[in-house]
Formats: structure tokens, C-alpha cells, sequence
């Protein structure tokens, strides 16, 4: 059963974690790159303000963000799957899931994200949460506009701190008529689309 205070405190002690960890890593996937506090914030906003029930999240990590979207999804009565590659970061978020309390609403797979994009169902998924290789973005693009519902709304994070980088990802987003997008200061950036109910 989830207690508020317990999410809380995993939330507060893998913020914590990272903040220690992250600078002291010498290899890259030693790293969390958790998203920041305001971003989850923002995050839990989004989900309860658009009510989304059925959320895709793709980069795990050790779960920080998830827990975000976790705690919003239990007030609209949705469900959060989320993906990650790493075997060693998907157990650590699996810990932190059973900690927290929200393993009943959060659906965990150690995948490739393409596999997954492919296997969902048209039009199934109210939000996206993009936190991964971003390389891969423009690839994906096909399966995540085809799995998004109408009104549905994708979130992108690092649009700030990785401009460059994701702005092939983001060309290909903003020259599609279907959808209407925003460029969000918050955090590390976040870039937001929606599929307008019309298309």
C-alpha cells in the first residue's frame, strides 16, 4: 500500500544520492542523471492536469523520475510503465519501487525501448516521458507519434542542457502539422508536444 511519507523520503534520499554520486562517478554509467526536483515537479503537474492514465516513460534510470510520475498517476488512477536498458539501474529502480510503495503502479521492463514502442498499441499512451539515449530519438519518432492519443502529450527531457543534440528529434516534432509544441525552462529544459485532438 503506498504511504505519502514513505515516497517522500525514497524520492528525497535518491535526490540525495545523485547529488553525491554523479559529480564522483568516473564512468559515465556509473552516473543517475536523474532529472531535477522542479522538473518532477513539473512532471506531476503535467500528469494530473491532463489526467493521463496510461504513461510511458523511457529511460528508468534508478527510478527518481518514475516515483515523480508514480505519486501523479495514483491521483488520476493510472498506471506508469517504464523502461530501462541498464540491467543494474532497472534492479535499483525495482528496489526503490518496492521501497516507495508504488510497485503496484508501475510496470518495470528491462528493454530495448524500440521493442516496446513497436509491441504498444496505436493511440494507447496519454504521456510520454523521454530521458534516454537521445541518439535514438529521431528513430523513434515513427512509433511515438503512432502510440500517442489524440490530445496525448509528449515530454522531452535535457532540450536545454543537450540543444544540439536533440535538435534533429525536435526539427522533426515541430515540422508535423498534427502537433503543437513549447520549449519549457525548466530544469534541464523540457520540450513539450501535443497531438491535437483533431489529428
Amino acid at each position: 500500500m503506498h504511504e505519502p511519507g514513505t515516497l517522500s523520503a525514497v524520492k528525497a534520499e535518491l535526490e540525495a544520492f545523485g547529488a553525491v554520486n554523479d559529480p564522483a562517478a568516473s564512468d559515465g554509467r556509473e552516473r543517475m542523471l536523474n532529472i531535477t526536483p522542479d522538473t518532477g515537479e513539473f512532471l506531476g503537474v503535467l500528469v494530473r492536469a491532463t489526467g493521463a492514465r496510461q504513461i510511458l516513460e523511457v529511460g528508468t534510470s534508478n527510478g527518481y523520475s518514475t516515483l515523480w510520475l508514480a505519486e501523479a498517476a495514483l491521483d488520476t488512477g493510472g498506471r506508469v510503465t517504464t523502461v530501462e536498458w541498464a540491467t543494474d539501474k532497472w534492479v535499483k529502480a525495482g528496489e526503490n519501487f518496492a521501497a516507495a510503495g508504488v510497485d503496484g503502479v508501475v510496470e518495470s521492463l528491462h528493454a530495448d525501448a524500440e521493442k516496446v514502442l513497436e509491441r504498444q498499441d496505436e493511440a494507447s499512451l496519454e504521456l510520454i516521458f523521454l530521458d534516454a539515449d537521445r541518439a535514438r530519438y529521431p528513430d523513434w519518432w515513427p512509433m511515438l507519434r503512432r502510440v500517442l492519443c489524440p490530445g496525448g502529450l509528449l515530454v522531452m527531457d535535457n532540450a536545454t542542457s543537450h540543444a544540439e543534440e536533440v535538435a534533429p528529434f525536435v526539427e522533426l516534432v515541430q515540422a508535423d502539422p498534427a502537433f503543437a509544441t513549447s520549449l519549457v525552462s525548466v530544469g534541464k529544459g523540457e520540450f513539450l508536444a501535443t497531438r491535437t485532438a483533431q489529428s
